[in-house]
């Protein structure tokens, strides 16, 4: 059956980055969009943007084409703004699919729900930048988000990051738990994915425990939907056989 697929990219990444997934659920038969949110287009000013911004973004560009029956994909960061979007417009959404990504919790924001290294870093880059943005350092990038990717690939995908406005990574969203929507939803988790490094912070059980489902194993790192479409194209049309089977009490 054809889905309407509208993916929404993490932190640093734009539409750009969702291109091969885009190529191959268009090649099986599913409509897809892919989002550049404000703020992540090359040349925009990380200042101009508050997070309510990108949740705008993504809710309008659903109401603006009229879209219904979508299945909204989330990587990384987007989890906020696609989180947000579902909220205000629960019914143009068919379901939601987190990949390796953040499920907000109501107040509070993301630097409050890293481990304090990662928040130190933000805030550190931040006050650096001049202009209230984090770019990730290279060194980092390669380590914990594309470790399993080879190193000519890191070196292109890095270059072709924009930096994060840091309010997205300050502000919270305030909506309550994602399972009063009572919309299918599915966790797709990398198998080596470090950017949320192992123990307390792991994305695993962490969030997939706040939408009352377990998660669904995607092969590789961070990136991997980038540098593994094929896997990851294949784990999130099979997690659409499991919405609403998988709940674990919550």
């Amino acid at each position: 059956m054809a889905e309407t697929y509208v993916l929404v990219p993490g932190a640093w990444h734009g539409a750009w980055s969702w291109r091969p997934v885009a190529q191959r659920l268009r090649a099986a038969g599913h409509s897809v969009v892919a989002l550049t949110l404000p703020g992540l287009a090359d040349g925009d000013d990380p200042r101009r943007f508050s997070l309510a911004d990108t949740v705008d973004f993504v809710a309008g560009f659903l109401d603006t084409h009229d879209l219904t029956d979508v299945t909204l994909v989330a990587h990384s960061w987007g989890g906020y703004p696609v989180f947000g979007a579902a909220h205000r417009v629960p019914q143009r959404v068919r379901r939601v699919v987190f990949h390796s990504a953040f499920v907000p919790e109501n107040g509070v924001a993301l630097v409050d729900d890293v481990p304090p290294g990662h928040a130190e870093l933000f805030r550190q880059l931040a006050r650096d930048s001049g202009d209230h943005s984090v770019v990730l350092p290279y060194p980092v990038f390669q380590s914990a988000f594309a470790q399993d990717t080879p190193e000519p690939v890191q070196k292109l995908v890095y270059e072709l990051l924009v930096p994060q406005p840091m309010r997205y990574f300050e502000e919270p969203l305030h909506a309550p738990a994602f399972p009063t929507l009572g919309l299918p939803v599915s966790y797709l988790a990398g198998e080596s994915d470090l950017a949320m490094p192992p123990g307390d912070h792991a994305w695993c059980p962490r969030f997939p425990g706040r939408l009352g489902v377990e998660p669904i194993t995607v092969p590789g790192d961070h990136e991997a939907f980038l540098t593994r479409p094929d896997a990851f194209v294949a784990a999130l049309l099979r997690s659409h056989t499991v919405d609403g089977s998988a709940r674990v009490p919550i």
